[in-house]
């Protein structure tokens, strides 16, 4: 992750050119807690943004999206995009040689000494240049950092600082004793990052989807037909486009679906959904900057190995896990593949303490298959729990498993379209929204719900209204029931590094999913960012085993914060 830092003031000439760059060019549209007894953590700090404007790929295309349309007002709007500020080119890029090369750039250790405490930290530069190996000017370029040992299967992450002139700093906290050594990678150039936004706020449908009509009578005589569907996100709240389709307009949170209009059937006749194909909006020349040869490539740098002694200061004792508490940075790290919290006391649960915790409990996972990984490690883990056949697809649900003997029953479901899976019932596709508002909630209710994947592919606004709509049920269940528990699970980071899936918009998305929820009382913002992207496994949208038994500690510490024996 990268955080430009608050410094961004600029000589008067260059403001001009940047204006008038803008005007000719519609392409470059704009868009801690203490670690306990040791040292201060690095917080997260908020960026001011232009607004981001709708890039149209034709005449037609829908003109920008109203703060009313996302169900949000202008002031908080106006900070939602302060918190998506990103920079960036500070000119139009003609020519692959201008863009960041992760080849020619670089990162270097800052007063390397011989030996250091755990606890300490150590302080990297990052040096950007272009593939003619000039340093470059400007900001933008999303690199990751973490150190680590293979050996003891340890890492930290650390969270990279844009200075905005082509240099960027590190700082590496030191959690375990022994070897550590430094990994940076460039993930997107600042110039591939200006793409993702383009088109983040264009027309073009970068994922497609399929409904599946299917008429009265047995199969062999019955009429099916596909046609191609789509999310409907247009402007000032007008959903009308004429004649062409068929819409599907959810009561509550005012989502339209939309497919093309059958030749035989009628518009009721909808029965199952699937995903579609991917188009790719890339030009030839965006194409060759979003090469994968220039996509999350290691950058080279110092190899020094960096010894890490014992400190007798130890850690302080931790907090029970709780709701009204924010991410540090770092938010642990990993040691002998078990994740060391400084958020708070994180435990680890055998199976028999994991039935414990959720006795008398009922779960309601949310959201998409990195939500159903929790529910089936639950279901291997937990002694005596059994899956009930509801007669649904295993990967779409809804699903549910019970334990008889504690009185345990965990749900999980696949939250509304847009939504990439295989086909199945569209009736099974529930918003979360709606089903929160069917949650009676209480003390024995725990509800835990991610949305996060399948929405990158679609405008920012559009995420933003979704958010609105769950944060609305999550209030007033919280209101009608307060001792609920509630923990929104954030997105994860991948192994695609491509325009249909790039952590950088899974990053923005959680920044705006926090930003969103900061205030409500009691709901727990469960960040996994850091756990998925420092592992040594190799980062995939569905972690391995051990992220994933990680994972489920912590959460099991949130609901059961108290020793459970």
């Amino acid at each position: 992750m990268v955080v430009p830092s608050t410094n961004t003031s600029n000589p008067p000439v260059r403001r001009l050119r940047q204006y008038i760059l803008l005007l000719a060019c519609f392409l470059w549209t704009s868009s801690c807690l203490a670690i306990w007894g040791l040292t201060g953590g690095i917080q997260i700090r908020p960026f001011q943004p232009p607004r981001p404007k709708p890039v149209p790929r034709n005449k037609d295309s829908s003109p920008s999206i109203s703060a009313h349309d996302m169900g949000i007002s202008e002031e908080e709007w106006d900070r939602l995009q302060k918190a998506l500020d990103w920079p960036g080119p500070d000119q139009e890029i003609t020519q692959l040689v201008q863009s960041t090369s992760p080849v020619h750039s670089t990162f270097s250790i800052v007063g390397l000494k011989e030996s250091y405490k755990v606890g300490e930290n150590i302080s990297v530069t990052i040096t950007a240049r272009d593939h003619n190996k000039n340093l470059k000017r400007y900001g933008g370029d999303f690199f990751k950092a973490k150190l680590f040992n293979s050996e003891l299967k340890a890492s930290v992450y650390g969270e990279v600082v844009d200075h905005r002139n082509g240099t960027y700093s590190v700082a590496l906290l030191l959690p375990w004793e022994g070897q550590a050594h430094v990994y940076v990678r460039l993930e997107h150039s600042s110039e591939v990052v200006q793409i993702l936004k383009k088109y983040r706020e264009s027309s073009f449908p970068r994922s497609h989807y399929e409904g599946h009509f299917e008429g009265p009578g047995p199969d062999k005589t019955r009429i099916s037909e596909v046609v191609e569907c789509n999310l409907k996100w247009g402007a000032d709240g007008s959903w009308s486009k004429g004649d062409c389709c068929c819409e599907y307009k959810d009561v509550k949170t005012g989502t339209v679906w939309q497919c093309e209009r059958p030749k035989q059937l009628s518009c009721d006749k909808l029965v199952h959904h699937s995903y579609g194909g991917l188009e790719n909006p890339l030009n030839p020349f965006e194409m060759q900057i979003f090469s994968r040869t220039l996509t999350n490539v290691a950058i080279t740098g110092d190899t020094h190995i960096i010894n890490v002694l014992p400190n007798t200061t130890g850690i302080g004792t931790m907090k029970r896990c709780r709701s009204d508490m924010t991410t540090p940075v770092p938010a642990g790290f990993y040691l002998k593949d078990v994740w060391k919290s400084f958020m708070c006391n994180t435990q680890q649960f055998n199976s028999s303490q994991m039935g414990n915790c959720l006795k008398n409990k009922i779960v309601y996972f949310m959201g998409d298959s990195t939500t159903r990984q929790w529910f089936e490690y639950l279901e291997t883990t937990v002694p005596d729990i059994k899956r009930m056949d509801l007669h649904t697809h295993h990967m779409l649900g809804p699903l549910m498993a019970v334990e008889l003997k504690n009185n345990i029953i965990v749900h999980w479901r696949a939250h509304g379209v847009p939504l990439r899976f295989n086909k199945g019932p569209i009736t099974n596709l529930q918003y979360i929204g709606n089903e929160i508002d069917e949650i009676a909630g209480g003390p024995d209710e725990v509800v835990v719900f991610t949305i996060f994947a399948h929405l990158i592919a679609h405008p920012i606004t559009f995420y933003v209204h979704e958010v609105a709509k769950i944060r609305q049920s999550v209030v007033a269940l919280l209101s009608r029931a307060p001792e609920t528990t509630v923990i929104i699970k954030s997105g994860n980071t991948a192994a695609q590094k491509d325009i249909f899936l790039s952590d950088w918009h899974s990053m923005q998305q959680n920044m705006l999913m926090q930003e969103m929820v900061r205030d409500i009382d009691g709901v727990i913002y469960f960040d996994v960012w850091q756990m998925t992207s420092c592992h040594y496994l190799v980062e995939d949208i569905h972690p391995g085993p051990v992220i994933i038994a990680n994972e489920v500690d912590m959460l099991l510490s949130y609901i059961c914060p108290d020793t459970i024996e």
